[in-house]
């Protein structure tokens, strides 16, 4: 169990608009957008392909045994967390955090930055969890929290340019097959931070800030060792120095803390929004972190700690309304799950005031939503994806997976994808009538959420990476 938990901390640039979607090429950052919609405009994705035939399959990737995060896409470059089950340097070995480097056009591997692990007591760091982070690329930096607790800036290019960008330059491992870091920054030295089972956080890189969930929780006894430690930090993107800390959760942190930070203006007012462990939803003021507003996303007969939701699930900021679900670690079982529209425009404990819609008809979620076209497509831990009005919350359709889903749907191409479990990709028309296209299986779980760039479609296991386009 206390591997599940671990793994559900991986599921957990400049101003954007906040109904933007991404363009036809690549898919740099989760979410495609600061906004975080899980929607593209890429077309000529395929609906089916077959792995052991090599139908519509561009190319494979090994990975590790353990890839729970996303990958992504920029300037020719795939990037992706994994652990180091199958090592790529043979002087690189034992159990490790890793971040892979891939080219797009044929999958060969380029190089990638190796994570030592943290020593007993020093925070949680469980084994053979790899890199949960999904990165996050800015120009020709790539930025996403290690296993250990760190915020990284590394080179797009490794070293293989030659070059040793500063300001560190101190790298341990410097062949062409290894990462070259900018600066890093340490949340549990610099600010005490006690991750929960593991690091995770796909960072918000707006103009100069890169903006984290620092992933403070609970110990194994239940108890939050860093109270006074921030759950949301801004860090320069050049630099690496701390520019501002969110006001903490504190005690009230229910597991841990997985959610990952969406940014956009709402109301004309830039913001940041996130999901925390106390099961609320909260908008900061992007330059200073101060707080805007705060929204309790469980019912208010619910018991701390006995039968409130966390939030785990990253939101979406789509026409001034933040959607998100809420959820617990999976480790806690299938229960009750709510699913909120929420108005950002407001100021202070909104809880009331912000609702715009709510739908109780839902499991615990760990997954982001997709809006296109009208219509809310989001996935509950129970295995059923729902389809709803964006606009009301209204029921269209629910599809059965019959597995539990800790990855999120894509919306691509006119269909929607989702992975389980199992290792099958639910692949469905997207719209208001339910039609199943194709269920293809890639052989092992999928924790993760496919990706759309470029006309192929990336999705990994938890073991391989694929690249699929149409023949």
């Amino acid at each position: 169990m206390k591997r599940l938990s671990a793994l559900v901390a991986a599921l957990a640039v400049s101003g954007l608009p906040s109904a933007v979607v991404v363009a036809g090429d690549d898919w740099p950052m989760w979410g495609g957008t600061l906004s975080r919609n899980m929607v593209s405009v890429e077309t000529g994705v395929p609906a089916d392909w077959d792995v052991a035939a090599g139908t519509n399959v561009k190319w494979v990737a090994a990975l590790g045994a353990m890839t729970s995060g996303n990958p992504v896409v920029a300037d020719g470059t795939v990037f992706v967390g994994t652990n180091n089950d199958h090592p790529r340097d043979p002087d690189v070995v034992e159990d490790k955090g890793i971040l892979m480097a891939f080219r797009e056009s044929d999958g060969a591997f380029l190089w990638q930055m190796a994570h030592d692990k943290l020593s007993a007591g020093e925070a949680n760091d469980w084994p053979f969890q790899g890199v949960c982070s999904s990165p996050s690329v800015h120009g020709d930096r790539l930025f996403y929290v290690s296993n250990r607790g760190e915020v990284v800036a590394l080179d797009t290019d490794g070293f293989l340019d030659t070059e040793n960008d500063g300001p560190f330059t101190g790298e341990v491992r410097d062949g062409r097959t290894d990462a070259d870091v900018v600066w890093t920054y340490d949340m549990i030295g610099e600010l005490g931070v006690f991750p929960h089972n593991m690091s995770s956080s796909a960072p918000a890189v707006y103009g100069d800030l890169v903006i984290v969930n620092t992933s403070n929780g609970q110990d194994e006894d239940g108890y939050v060792p860093s109270p006074e430690a921030p759950d949301l930090i801004a860090l320069n993107r050049h630099t690496g120095d701390l520019v501002w800390r969110a006001a903490p959760v504190g005690e009230w942190i229910l597991h841990g803390q997985w959610s990952s930070p969406a940014v956009a203006e709402i109301g004309g007012v830039a913001q940041v929004v996130i999901g925390q462990g106390d099961g609320w939803v909260r908008g900061f003021d992007v330059a200073d972190g101060a707080t805007l507003w705060e929204f309790d996303t469980n019912p208010i007969e619910a018991e701390w700690p006995l039968t409130r939701n966390n939030v785990i699930a990253t939101p979406v900021i789509w026409n001034d309304t933040v959607f998100i679900a809420n959820g617990q670690d999976p480790e806690s079982g299938e229960g009750a799950g709510r699913l909120h529209a929420i108005d950002g425009t407001q100021r202070g404990d909104i809880s009331e005031s912000g609702l715009v819609w709510r739908t109780e008809n839902i499991r615990r979620s760990l997954s982001t939503v997709a809006i296109d076209a009208g219509l809310l497509y989001v996935a509950d831990f129970s295995g059923y994806l729902h389809c709803l009005d964006a606009a009301t919350g209204d029921e269209v359709w629910v599809y059965d997976t019959f597995a539990a889903v800790w990855g999120s749907p894509l919306v691509a191409d006119g269909k929607v994808y989702l992975g389980d479990e199992d290792g099958d990709v639910a692949v469905l028309r997207a719209g208001r009538e339910l039609e199943r296209l194709a269920e293809p299986n890639l052989g092992s779980a999928i924790y993760g959420a496919p990706i759309a760039a470029n006309g192929t479609l990336f999705i990994n296991s938890i073991s391989e990476l694929f690249a699929l386009s149409e023949s």
